[in-house]
């Protein structure tokens, strides 16, 4: 049974979204985020029973409209006054891991070499033209599918092209993705592809969950008896569909109308014109859902509020949203006659009131300039009183030690200095895992290295090696005339050599030798920088963190890169330091990590001063060094971020990366000098 539209319980901005896109494919696609079990694939896949059918040439494998047929459908030509079927709507289903030719189609290369045939086989891009493409989970996707798929969903064609033979077809889909935040982002340029995003949750409301849990009872107990119960919703829901389909054309947007648009984009700062254009389209749909002929300021607001949200995101730990008050500004100042309205809107200020009109209530400066508000509340420097260490310019030191223990004592934690961009870190070699953008890897897409002979079915034709190899057998193979005898042993794959993605763990001194508060804040500063640049470079990250006696795995490996960017803001610091700990701890993980996901390499990146402490009469750094060893042994590829400071240098970080076998950095060599990020942050 699927599950009737009308029944989901709220979600109202996920199913308008999704309606807008049933009106108007060309708005482009649905990007559903919300937390797991919030009825997002229920939803998309009830939409595909309430589409208008459609009307296809028949035994068209690429659902050709018999009324203007595609010209260069592969089982084309087709006759313009030929017969007509009519089938349902689609829904095709993209798995996570499929493979390129499964979703654009492939050609049949032996059979076109060895028999002389064109064969062309279909894939889930035909099979979903004129219907719904629905990929879940579809931040795990790899990068260059996603590319494909929104490329086609922006063009409304498929092409695919093997060795100098191509194949084009139609492919206009309703796309909707959905996916979990927790378990990774898209890239920025990735997600501003889709037309609209909604954020969903589960409600709050007990009633509400009450009622979502009624329904789903009687869903599962009787079918049949709940799907007639709602039938009649279902068919008005489909006729409204319909209906503004026939009305989409007629729809006007006016030049007041589309000054808003423009205004509005304008006033969230988002970059280039795609946001303009999707709130354009989104607008004169949602007038056609509404049933009117002209776009007016209500459709404009709603079309912002979905399409310009995840648009203004300005780094990849930003949380997506819309100030509201934002919103309702750019609309008012596009309004093309505001002497029609003079009465001030409600909550906007007079000159007695205002905030922005230097009144009574908002301090200012002598030269009229708005002054800040005093802060106040923890870290504000309010009332607290400076550290001695930070107040000697410049000057950093560890704090004192305990005089009765000789441990550095805890400190609150404190927020990191701003990102900057980092030098690439590598693995070396060459490795064969997931796709991404770190380590060179041999992959599906990239530039040719070579060939081999093919384990299976021969997807990426090297042709000149296939005619090297084949060419020294014509003799003896009987050919008398021009052209070649192939047989199947002649034939060779493409080698690609690409980038993949790594597990990027970070092993991190949290203890209080690593200085005073400025000093921890350009060492996590620096390590949100690597975290950055492991989200940019689709890189599985996982926390190890050491203090006091023992190492905690603070975040175990994920794609959620933002949950490590909050670990890090809210991390404490002091204690000794026990960098073995902290080594073995990481070892082990990474033997875990090894076991579920062989093909993904490590990089492990340790960032400390060195200086390994505990209980008196232990040798703590022959221990670290020994933990070091073993992870050399293991074949890891290790990176140290000396965070060492002071005139007087120890060299003991350096001398740890010498046991690890592994690259060795200065803090300030990670990228710009982090004196510079902090001036300029």
């Amino acid at each position: 049974m699927v599950y009737p539209f009308s029944a989901v319980v709220g979600m109202d901005d996920m199913r308008l979204a999704l309606l807008l896109n049933a009106v108007s494919p060309a708005v482009g696609g649905v990007l559903v985020r919300g937390e797991k079990g919030t009825a997002k694939s229920t939803a998309v896949r009830a939409l595909a029973a309430v589409l208008p059918a459609v009307d296809v040439v028949p035994g068209c494998r690429f659902g050709c409209d018999p009324a203007a047929p595609d010209p260069a459908c592969p089982d084309g030509p087709h006759p313009a006054d030929g017969p007509t079927a009519q089938r349902p709507a689609r829904l095709v289903e993209l798995p996570v891991g499929a493979s390129e030719d499964r979703l654009v189609g492939s050609l049949d290369i032996e059979r076109a070499l060895t028999e002389g045939v064109k064969s062309f086989e279909p894939g889930l891009l035909a099979a979903a033209h004129r219907g719904v493409l629905y990929v879940d989970e579809v931040n795990l996707l790899h990068d260059h599918l996603v590319d494909l798929l929104l490329d086609a969903a922006a063009l409304g064609r498929a092409y695919v092209e093997r060795e100098g033979v191509s194949v084009q077809h139609a492919a206009r889909f309703l796309l909707v993705g959905t996916m979990n935040p927790e378990e990774g982002e898209l890239r920025p340029q990735l997600l501003d592809r889709f037309g609209l995003t909604v954020e969903v949750a589960a409600p709050r409301d007990a009633g509400l969950r009450a009622e979502v849990v009624r329904r789903r009872f009687a869903a599962d107990a009787d079918p049949a008896a709940f799907e007639a119960r709602w039938a009649d919703d279902e068919r008005a829901l489909a006729d409204r569909i319909a209906a503004a389909r026939a009305l989409l054309p007629g729809v006007v947007l006016g030049d007041a109308a589309l000054a808003q648009v423009t205004a509005v984009c304008a006033a969230f700062g988002v970059d280039g014109l795609r946001a303009d254009i999707v709130t354009a389209r989104a607008a004169i749909a949602h007038a056609a859902w509404s049933g009117r002929t002209e776009v007016t300021e209500d459709d404009v607001r709603v079309a912002a509020r979905l399409a310009l949200p995840h648009r203004r995101r300005r780094n990849p730990f930003d949380a997506p949203g819309l100030d509201e008050q934002t919103l309702e500004q750019a609309l008012d100042d596009a309004r093309p006659d505001p002497d029609d309205d003079p009465t001030p809107p409600e909550g906007r200020g007079t000159e007695d009131g205002d905030p922005t009109s230097g009144g009574a209530d908002t301090p200012s400066t002598d030269d009229g300039e708005e002054s800040p508000p005093p802060r106040s509340g923890p870290g504000s420097g309010a009332g607290d009183p400076v550290p001695p260490q930070d107040q000697a310019d410049g000057a950093e030191r560890p704090p004192a030690d305990d005089e009765a223990t000789g441990v550095a004592p805890e400190r609150a934690a404190v927020a990191p200095d701003a990102a900057f961009r980092t030098r690439r870190l590598e693995v070396p070699g060459i490795g064969a895992g997931v796709a991404g953008r770190r380590s060179k890897a041999r992959s599906e897409r990239g530039r040719v290295v070579g060939s081999r002979r093919p384990d299976g079915t021969v997807t990426r034709l090297h042709l000149v090696d296939t005619v090297v190899a084949a060419a020294p057998h014509q003799r003896e193979r009987g050919r008398t005339g021009p052209g070649l005898r192939l047989e199947r042993g002649d034939l060779r794959q493409t080698e690609l050599e690409g980038r993949e993605g790594n597990l990027v763990l970070f092993v991190l001194d949290a203890s209080g030798s690593m200085g005073s508060r400025t000093r921890v804040a350009a060492v996590k500063g620096a390590v949100l920088s690597l975290l950055t640049d492991a989200y940019q470079r689709r890189d599985k990250v996982g926390l190890v963190t050491f203090r006091g006696a023992d190492a905690e795995l603070a975040l175990p490996p994920t794609w959620s890169v933002e949950a490590a960017a909050a670990r890090l803001t809210d991390l404490p610091t002091g204690g000794r330091s026990p960098v073995a700990a902290g080594l073995l701890r990481a070892h082990e993980v990474l033997r875990v990590e090894r076991v579920r996901d062989p093909r993904r390499r490590p990089l492990l990146v340790v960032v400390t001063d060195g200086r390994a402490t505990g209980a008196r009469g232990e040798d703590h750094l022959g221990r670290a060094h020994r933990a070091a060893g073993l992870l050399q042994a293991a074949g890891t590829a290790s990176v140290v971020v000396d965070c060492e400071s002071g005139f007087v240098k120890l060299g003991l970080a350096h001398t740890l990366g010498l046991h690890l076998g592994g690259q060795v950095l200065r803090l300030e060599e990670l990228g710009q000098l982090v004196q510079d990020v902090k001036k300029a942050a």
